[in-house]
């Protein structure tokens, strides 16, 4: 098994209880990718907007700052990539690779010199918004906003994004602002942590429709494992999550599906406890009848494909 996981928040926890990457006690570090042969991790640099609001960019700041010092203590294991070239380097050196991703479009405070900065540190991945408006446009959790249009300088982001080869990732934005991106952008993009409205019905989900589209631009969306997104258990339950890669194989075909587990940003208990506990869900896909070829596309081979077609 080998493992691609386009989202996770262990930074922002990093920063907050001052943890290290190599071994700590939330859901993502080190050790737990190695166990999970794990080639590639997207780590967010997630924030509260409303807390950071006065100053975004300074937020995005500490965060990196906190990131790249982990990177560079633990570079026998794992190296930042911006290219594709970069991950099969770290490949062929068997170390674990990152992509940075903001989780908040508001990082860049309006500001598309600032844009160009995050990309010049590194970040290749941007969630265009949280659960608040910014200046790029609307979450999906209000519905007098859910098919308001993208403003017109998140326009001009996805354009920009597109140019300087950034993954745009369309998790937690509105309805109207999907549609936007997918009219837009001229490369796949992705919703790197969202599940199918369908079986759960919550915004943060996609609609069939959105499904369909996604996969006809050759994006991917990666399965959420938070409880609220999968289904009505506390827990978030193996069956729950297959129950949604079916119904998405269904609407979109396999290609589509990727993971993006959200650890470290779930309050809920898991039945795959941690990243390092990916072989769970690996053989229930096998029980499930999946074929191993099929799981593989799941597990890392589909969101690999957007990567090297975007980075």
């Amino acid at each position: 098994m080998k493992l691609i996981d386009l989202h996770c928040d262990t930074i922002d926890r990093l920063l907050e209880e001052d943890k290290d990457l190599y071994e700590n006690n939330f859901s993502v570090d080190i050790k737990k990718l190695r166990k999970s042969n794990s080639i590639l991790q997207v780590f967010a640099l997630y924030f509260d907007l409303n807390k950071y609001r006065l100053d975004p960019y300074k937020r995005f700041e500490d965060m990196y700052e906190k990131f790249n010092k982990e990177i560079i203590k633990n570079r026998k294991y794992i190296g930042l990539v911006t290219s594709y070239q970069d991950i099969v380097s770290n490949i062929n050196n068997n170390k674990i690779s990152a992509i940075l991703s903001i989780e908040e479009g508001g990082a860049i405070n309006g500001n598309i010199d600032n844009l160009y900065k995050i990309h010049d540190k590194g970040v290749r991945l941007i969630t265009l918004t949280w659960n608040y408006e910014n200046e790029i446009g609307y979450p999906h959790n209000n519905h007098d906003f859910r098919y308001n249009s993208l403003k017109p300088f998140g326009k001009k982001v996805v354009e920009c994004m597109n140019e300087l080869n950034m993954i745009i990732d369309v998790s937690h934005l509105n309805d109207g602002g999907f549609y936007d991106v997918a009219n837009i952008s001229k490369k796949p993009f992705v919703a790197s942590h969202s599940n199918a409205r369908s079986i759960t019905n919550v915004t943060r989900n996609l609609s069939d429709d959105m499904i369909k589209i996604l996969a006809n631009s050759g994006g991917v969306m990666g399965i959420n494992f938070c409880s609220y997104f999968t289904g009505k258990s506390s827990i978030t339950k193996i069956d729950d999550i297959i129950y949604h890669i079916k119904h998405i194989a269904n609407i979109g075909g396999i290609d589509v599906i990727s993971i993006g587990s959200d650890f470290d940003g779930i309050e809920n208990a898991v039945e795959v406890y941690d990243i390092g506990e990916m072989e769970k869900l690996y053989y229930s896909l096998k029980k499930a009848g999946f074929k191993e070829c099929e799981i593989d596309k799941m597990m890392y081979k589909n969101a690999l494909r957007v990567i090297k077609d975007v980075l």
